[in-house]
């Protein structure tokens, strides 16, 4: 079976920053959504979309942080949301939508990673309502406003989509926690979703990736003991970086700037991105590799499927015409 999960050659690569894969891009007259666009990955992204001529909206679980740490940037705008809480998504889209603008890219890039075991909305496992649920909500929400030609819409998944398939006979871990396979489960979710938009978006002129970004030290890691960190080989007993391939900020951001704008991607869409590229399959005959995508994260039916069960846990679809 062939497969678009093939590396183009972009000429970029795991060390380049987001400023350099923007670089050449007007996108003067551009909106961009970017949730979490106040720290880490999100921070760097909203800085080199804006540097660009983009102006960006940071929906913000703790807008004061936000403002604060945006406000040197031109462009920026902050507003509220807790993505773990479909009130406040839904409070977001209407504000957004009343305004009249468009939304030409989507950056799902907040998230949560190995957290203990919590339980937010209905009793949802936090990582994938998170992770997958509100961003799902949010893009469908907003839809009115993404649907236009040329929209893209990138979902920050990871390689720790490889962990974990969806549990689709326990999605929300009511038979016992496990807080790396639910965030493997979460970010498999992230591909997924990626896969289904861009199938079912594309008609309307818009396409959907995912991608990883690498392995960077950001507050994502704040749930993740100290001790753990050493032992996995992150940092060291002072909480320096050991890792070899730990990035900056600035090169975890570049696959997600590199996927919501350039022009190698235009006749593209539904793939897994990383290092500023299009991944390779995973090759199980390789054992457990750091890089490539699973086969569990880019399967159309899987993706069917996850959206109808996001559907009827969010009760948003924008593809379903209602009466």
């Amino acid at each position: 079976m062939t497969t678009p999960q093939h590396s183009i050659g972009s000429g970029f690569g795991a060390h380049s920053t987001a400023r350099e894969v923007v670089r050449g891009v007007d996108l003067t007259g551009r909106l961009a959504v970017v949730t979490g666009g106040y720290a880490g990955l999100g921070l760097e992204t909203t800085r080199a979309l804006a540097d660009a001529g983009a102006h960006v909206v940071v929906p913000a679980r703790r807008p004061a942080v936000a403002r604060e740490a945006v406000a040197g940037i031109e462009g920026a705008e902050v507003d509220e949301l807790d993505l773990a809480d479909l009130d406040s998504v839904r409070s977001f889209a209407e504000r957004f939508l009343a305004s009249g603008r468009r939304v030409d890219l989507v950056i799902n890039n907040a998230g949560i990673m190995a957290c203990p075991e919590t339980r937010v909305g209905p009793g949802w496992e936090a990582q994938f309502a998170t992770n997958h649920l509100g961003h799902f909500a949010l893009v469908n929400l907003l839809w009115p406003a993404i649907a236009r030609d040329g929209a893209r819409v990138v979902s920050v998944s990871s390689n720790g989509h490889q962990l974990s398939g969806i549990r689709w006979e326990d999605v929300h871990f009511e038979r016992g926690y496990d807080k790396w396979l639910a965030y493997g489960q979460a970010k498999t979710a992230n591909a997924l979703f990626a896969v289904h938009l861009d199938a079912i978006g594309r008609q309307a002129g818009v396409r959907a990736f995912s991608v990883h970004p690498g392995i960077i030290a950001t507050e994502l890691a704040r749930h993740v003991p100290k001790e753990e960190q050493i032992a996995a080989g992150w940092i060291d007993a002072d909480g320096k970086p050991v890792d070899p391939d730990m990035r900056t900020p600035a090169q975890g951001a570049a696959t997600q700037v590199w996927a919501a704008t350039s022009a190698q991607l235009a006749d593209r869409g539904g793939v897994y991105c990383e290092d500023c590229d299009i991944a390779e399959p995973w090759d199980a005959g390789e054992g457990e590799p750091a890089s490539g995508v699973r086969a569990h994260a880019t399967d159309p039916v899987q993706a069917a499927r996850l959206w109808a069960l996001s559907a009827e846990l969010t009760g948003v679809d924008a593809f379903v015409a209602t009466t």
